[in-house]
């Protein structure tokens, strides 16, 4: 089958191959997190067995777990490799796959908008303020929270992104089917 944003108008053929590039990108970057949480856990295991406990390690494990996960959502979404209940679903032709999914995507962009609203709300008390955690290690949240931020922003792009194709297939889903 052909690639829907062949169909689309030029700018939206853009948008869709640069967002898609850059979130490709961070994600695969952010697949490789887990072996830097993995050497933080391995840390504090040994230092805890055999050395002075480290007050840093698993607070850094949960922010690089975060990181990993939040930076991967959109790379996910873009592989359709995201949890979805296929009872129905996989029966579906493409085209009406693509209209069922345009319609539950707009209830994503309603809760990636709240959810990056809250977001921006809550890291400029964090910058304002020098929020710190309530931890004994004490790091700032800013970083974290500024992450968290700029991964909402990407999920919200590469939920557009996924919108113009299904629109692409949508509308064009005869032509697409033509053409395999």
């Amino acid at each position: 089958m052909q690639d829907p944003i062949n169909f689309l108008p030029s700018p939206a053929k853009a948008f869709v191959r640069i967002v898609e590039a850059i979130n490709r990108r961070i994600g695969r970057f952010a697949m490789y997190l887990i072996f830097v949480m993995i050497g933080i856990l391995l840390y504090s295991s040994i230092s805890k067995t055999f050395f002075f406990p480290s007050l840093w390690t698993l607070e850094m494990a949960q922010f690089v777990m975060v990181a990993f996960y939040m930076l991967g959502g959109p790379y996910s979404m873009q592989l359709h490799s995201h949890v979805r209940m296929d009872l129905l679903y996989g029966n579906w032709t493409p085209r009406k796959k693509a209209i069922i999914d345009s319609i539950t995507v707009i209830m994503l962009f309603i809760y990636l908008g709240v959810l990056l609203y809250g977001g921006i709300s809550s890291t400029s008390y964090a910058i304002e303020y020098g929020e710190r955690s309530y931890s004994a290690w004490r790091p700032y949240m800013a970083p974290i929270k500024i992450l968290m931020c700029v991964s909402v922003f990407l999920m919200l792009l590469q939920a557009v992104a996924v919108w113009l194709r299904d629109i692409a297939t949508i509308v064009y889903g005869n032509e697409l089917e033509a053409n395999s």
